[in-house]
């Protein structure tokens, strides 16, 4: 009995628009992989025996856009729905461990096939033929394994980008890795610095936000350390504390899995500790690590600049490392849950807040359950702050600056620190929200 896959109609109609101009055609690669495990695919990609110009011509009743004629690929727009359309090629020699210097067009699926990276993305399908699995690509899905199309040493010299996106598939898939490609993933990890930085950080930001995360980082350190050298010294530094019952390393990796999935939150957890080894000084009490938010945030900054990061998840990730070690009094005071809000805003203090529970979460068991509950505690109230809408940010104040420089203060400086003075009012409960209130103190204050 064939394995059936529900295609689009888009995808159906692409599939028989070439084999009725007489060329073979199957979707293949991750899409198959994902509907066989029963999730929708994301991209529907598809490989066929027609070369990229007899594809153009037989869509040519439809957009085609030359993703990239040299390696055989076209995109055609159909219904609006993109559809990756590849010839069956052989890859020539990879001199640069990223891509091909060459392609070779065949009519073998085989050849096409066998050039992937691993067994799971290695599949095609039809729906007159089923599934074609010529590298035990099912059985490994079965067994929830990533494992190398062929020998893994090859696949990875090939692009050494492979390398971290075996680790990314085991990470969001949750499966083991093949004994085979594990052991030429530590082998050939030095391939990984050949590698841009922008395509690292892509695969590393998939990795952390995989379920599985956690076990990678901790199987994979030396393969993590390749591409953030500036982590190594977490790994195995004991932290001598009675507060914490591990390793700065293991600590991290407890925190990064105790966080929601978000990258910013993944990547602030990752870093938070970073720092602490430079720092460490010890007496009677145990290990301190005096001021190493500091450290751990020009860590932070330096790795993902390294990586290549956006401007957003490097700002934010460092404002996070560097608040993350707050102390909160006990019991919370809304007080000063709502300065923290008037300087971070909402969004930044909320990832603090989730930032600061994952960290808690992974120190020692004596005062686990009890930190835990007070950062629960504390999201509750953010949580009712906000439903509440209170103003405790700038955005919220009655008056704005223009409405000080009408009142005669000068432009420039000035027109922040009353501002900032008069929202610290608002907050504490000293003066009301109103406009009139807010211009009479600013006038009896610096007019």
């Amino acid at each position: 009995m064939l394995v059936q896959i529900q295609l689009p109609p888009q995808v159906e109609y692409a599939l028989k628009k070439l084999q009725d101009a007489g060329f073979s055609a199957y979707i293949v690669g991750g899409c198959v992989r994902d509907a066989l495990r029963g999730e929708t695919p994301h991209d529907w990609d598809m490989t066929t025996s027609a070369l990229p110009q007899q594809t153009k011509a037989c869509f040519a009743d439809e957009p085609v856009i030359e993703t990239g004629l040299q390696h055989g690929t076209v995109t055609v727009l159909r219904d609006h729905m993109p559809l990756e359309i590849t010839t069956y090629r052989i890859d020539g020699a990879y001199t640069d461990n990223r891509r091909p210097d060459s392609v070779t067009f065949t009519r073998n699926l085989r050849d096409d096939l066998s050039r992937r990276d691993f067994t799971v993305n290695a599949m095609a399908y039809h729906p007159s033929e089923g599934i074609i699995d010529l590298f035990g690509g099912q059985q490994d899905l079965q067994n929830k394994r990533i494992a190398c199309v062929g020998t893994p040493s090859e696949r990875f010299s090939e692009d050494g980008l492979r390398i971290l996106r075996a680790l990314r598939f085991s990470s969001v898939l949750d499966f083991t890795i093949a004994p085979e490609t594990a052991a030429a993933i530590h082998a050939q990890k030095d391939l990984l610095l050949g590698i841009s930085a922008e395509r690292i950080f892509a695969e590393l930001t998939k990795l952390l936000c995989g379920v599985d995360a956690e076990r990678i980082l901790r199987e994979y350190a030396d393969v993590l350390f390749t591409i953030l050298p500036d982590l190594q010294p977490m790994y195995g530094f004991d932290q001598q504390n009675p507060h914490h019952c591990y390793d700065v390393y293991e600590h991290t990796l407890h925190a990064v899995s105790a966080i929601p999935p978000e990258p910013i939150l993944r990547y602030a957890a990752l870093l938070h500790d970073s720092g602490k080894p430079a720092v460490f000084t010890k007496d009677e009490r145990g290990g301190h690590f005096y001021a190493h938010a500091e450290i751990s945030t020009e860590i932070a900054r330096n790795s993902l600049h390294r990586l290549k990061s956006d401007r957003k998840t490097l700002d934010t990730v460092c404002r996070l490392v560097q608040h993350h070690d707050m102390v909160f009094p006990t019991p919370v005071s809304e007080k000063r849950l709502k300065r923290l809000v008037s300087k971070l805003g909402f969004e930044d203090t909320k990832s603090l807040l989730l930032l600061h529970r994952a960290d808690v979460s992974a120190q020692a068991e004596c005062h686990r359950a009890e930190r835990v509950a007070q950062s629960d505690e504390l999201l509750a109230m953010l949580d009712a702050l906000a439903a509440a809408d209170e103003c405790l940010t700038l955005k919220k104040l009655a008056i704005s600056g223009n409405d000080l420089i009408a009142l005669g203060i000068p432009k420039g400086k000035e027109i922040g620190n009353t501002l900032n003075a008069l929202l610290e009012q608002v907050i504490d409960g000293r003066l009301p929200n109103e406009k009139c209130a807010l211009l009479a103190a600013a006038k009896a204050q610096f007019c």
